[in-house]
């Protein structure tokens, strides 16, 4: 067999092919780390604004009510206990969060891991549970008007509010039971999927049961709105027309005879009658109940338009993320970090979104805010 014979020409262009792929090989692995690191730092920027504007938001919110006397009610009491909660998500869990989700390395030690996912836990479903502690309050005030208005104080409130609060450290405390103290160093931070009850306890408790409490009273009000809207279009008359007799002799009667109109068709509205030298001045009396009706009904519309952008929001932040959790302890491979992540904050998302939705479908909100932010410019 012949040996195989390269020109000089052949091995240039060996070498040459040798050389490239030798460069390449050199060259893209800076690329690829620029590129990683690129990509963090675009990251970690999206996360801290997230993060600042989440804070900000809820403490306007919180600082609004606080100025404004107008909103010191029970109702506006629990939406500033909603802001406290997700203030304190923005404050105890996102920044940690946001560094973890960024490094994808645990680096603050095990006693740090403990407290934060305890705060994380707690914080969340106590977001949660103040969404059905609002919607309650209202469902309340809708189909109980009367007697719930007497019932409908500070105390009751904070009540409700300290419920939720229990009920969210009683989901948050169980893994502290058998939590397990590592000595090697720990490189990782995330609840332990190994307990299948734990897992079912705490997604029910936190999410699945009060989703469903609130789908509920949620078409209640939104039932009893309409009907309440349906009733009054129905019962919409015209304005109500009155007369009154005045002896045209009397003192003050030339003042009194004039014409008074608001709204109607009639052309006359002053018949005088000679033969009894009586004065019959037709008044037109526009209806202040019919207007208070009126305006009542579209607050209730705009109400009930706002609980469910509320109800939509906080399903579409938190479905994805408690779907998940229940998934991952019966398919382990189904488990992807990044995918977990993306879940986790839009859950996060839905303390930015609260405060947004309050603030923006209430005029007396609107109002106090505008004031707030005069008030700290003039300051300034």
């Amino acid at each position: 067999m012949e040996p195989l014979l390269f020109s000089p020409a052949i091995y240039g262009e060996l070498l040459n092919i040798s050389t490239n792929y030798t460069h390449a090989n050199f060259t893209s692995k800076p690329e690829g780390k620029d590129t990683n690191l690129a990509f963090q730092a675009g990251l970690a920027v999206t996360l801290a604004l997230i993060t600042f504007a989440t804070t900000l938001s809820n403490a306007f919110v919180i600082a609004t009510i606080y100025q404004s006397r107008k909103l010191h009610t029970p109702a506006n009491f629990l939406i500033a206990s909603l802001a406290v909660t997700d203030l304190l998500v923005s404050i105890l869990v996102m920044p940690i969060s946001a560094l973890y989700t960024v490094s994808q390395t645990w680096t603050l030690g095990q006693v740090v891991c403990d407290i934060w996912l305890s705060s994380d836990i707690t914080c969340c479903t106590a977001s949660i549970l103040h969404l059905c502690v609002i919607a309650l309050d209202r469902y309340w005030a809708i189909t109980d008007a009367v007697e719930y208005s007497k019932k409908r104080t500070l105390g009751r409130a904070a009540g409700m509010i300290a419920t939720a609060w229990v009920i969210a450290i009683s989901i948050s405390l169980p893994p502290f039971f058998w939590r397990q103290v590592k000595a090697e160093e720990v490189t990782s931070c995330n609840v332990n999927t190994d307990h299948i009850f734990y897992t079912i306890y705490s997604t029910f408790g936190a999410f699945y049961i009060p989703t469903l409490l609130l789908i509920a009273l949620y078409g209640r009000i939104y039932v009893e709105a309409r009907k309440r809207i349906l009733k009054q279009s129905q019962n919409k008359p015209g304005k109500r027309l009155t007369s009154a007799h005045l002896i045209t002799n009397s003192p003050g009667s030339v003042a009194s005879t004039t014409s008074l109109n608001y709204g109607t068709n009639d052309t006359s509205s002053c018949d005088t009658t000679s033969s009894a030298n009586v004065s019959q001045v037709k008044v037109t009396v526009s209806d202040a109940l019919l207007e208070k009706k009126r305006i009542s009904a579209a607050r209730e519309r705009k109400a009930t338009k706002t609980l469910g952008i509320i109800l939509g929001a906080y399903i579409v932040c938190w479905l994805p993320f408690f779907i998940y959790t229940l998934l991952v302890p019966v398919c382990e491979s189904c488990f992807q970090p990044e995918l977990f992540d993306i879940f986790t904050w839009l859950g996060y998302l839905n303390s930015l979104i609260n405060p947004i939705i309050y603030t923006m479908s209430n005029e007396d909100f609107k109002q106090a805010f505008h004031k707030l932010i005069r008030f700290r410019c003039c300051r300034a």
